[in-house]
């Protein structure tokens, strides 16, 4: 007598929100592990040269590289690379206040702006001679111009960019990165810069906020505090460029005719700016800045880890030389805009 074994039973797939569960989980153990070695690499030499966004993005793509996340995996893994880096965008307009905007007078708020719009511009038009495709050459411009990784990881949900466009553009970005820290005090002595001078040298060049700290440092306090403003207004560039660009990409989805209402912004967008305005009048209470400023670095580590996931880096390496050419140049662009800047603005 046979006894005829029932088929094994197929595994159960979560449905709804506990379906985001393993791949959230999973970008944010990579996360906590970059975080972990962050940390590490400051204990042993006094600052992490590789941020953890870079690491969580590597070690994301190493992971990629020898396993593919399967169907439990991947909704977690997208949500975490799209919805989780918007909201972290959103939050980042409550740490940004103008108060300290205006110290820096007019004409040097007008030159900072004017640095931005054309580093763009330019970075852009590198980008697309060397022929980077447009997503990319405007992450990589964007990233050169602003604020790094964060900018990129703003402007890339706006204009659609693919996973491996990040992770290449940030990727070489954070290399340069570093290289600029180093060179801001070598340039300033070479040049005889004053504290005020290396300042806004650093605010104008390095990429994160911790980096032109760094930068900033040999020449002095005052140096360090004109960097931070100077940074901070570059940073306030970012919500007006995603502006536009969301704009830009409405109005070509809506065949020319623009952008209908809901089309004019992106969400988080908007939430930016609000939070932004709210922060400036001191309508947020000063305690909850601080939970914020956790908040984003959490999710963004998050999201980098994920677009790791997302990654073929075998892509990358193909992307390769072509993208470092255009991000070194763009770097030097920005760097002889800076130089341009202190040559012709007058600075205490």
């Amino acid at each position: 007598m046979t006894v005829a074994l029932a088929p094994a039973a197929a595994p159960r797939r979560l449905t709804g929100p506990l379906a985001l569960l393993p791949g959230v989980a999973l970008s944010a153990g990579i996360g906590a592990l970059a975080f972990g070695l962050q940390l590490i690499e400051a204990r042993l030499f006094g600052q992490a040269w590789i941020e953890g966004l870079v690491l969580a993005i590597l070690i994301g793509a190493a992971l990629r590289l020898v396993w593919t996340p399967s169907a439990l995996w991947s909704p977690g893994v997208k949500f975490s690379a799209k919805t989780l880096l918007e909201v972290a965008v959103a939050l980042l307009g409550a740490t940004v206040s103008g108060a300290a905007v205006a110290a820096l007078g007019p004409w040097l708020l007008l030159a900072i702006v004017g640095v931005v719009a054309l580093a763009i511009l330019g970075g852009y038009a590198l980008g697309r001679a060397f022929g980077l495709p447009h997503a990319m050459a405007l992450l990589v411009a964007c990233g050169n111009a602003i604020c790094g990784n964060s900018a990129i990881a703003a402007v890339a949900p706006v204009i659609e960019a693919e996973g491996q466009d990040v992770a290449a553009a940030i990727g070489f970005t954070a290399v340069l990165g570093i290289a600029v820290v180093l060179l801001v005090p070598a340039v300033g002595a070479l040049m005889g810069y004053d504290a005020t001078r290396v300042g806004v040298l650093a605010g104008l060049t390095v990429y994160a906020v911790p980096q032109v700290l760094a930068a900033a440092a040999p020449a002095g306090l005052a140096a360090i505090q004109t960097g931070a403003v100077v940074k901070l207004v570059r940073v306030l560039m970012l919500g007006p460029v995603c502006l536009v660009l969301g704009l830009m990409r409405s109005k070509q989805a809506a065949g020319g005719r623009g952008p209908k209402l809901h089309q004019m912004a992106p969400w988080f967008i908007l939430v930016f700016l609000a939070l932004m305005a709210a922060r400036s009048p001191g309508w947020l209470p000063e305690t909850v800045l601080p939970p914020l400023q956790v908040s984003v670095s959490a999710l963004t580590l998050i999201a980098m880890a994920a677009l790791g996931l997302m990654v073929d880096p075998r892509a990358v390496l193909r992307a390769g030389p072509r993208v470092a050419a255009v991000a070194a140049l763009s770097a030097l662009l920005i760097g002889l805009l800076a130089l341009g800047v202190i040559a012709l603005i007058p600075l205490g």
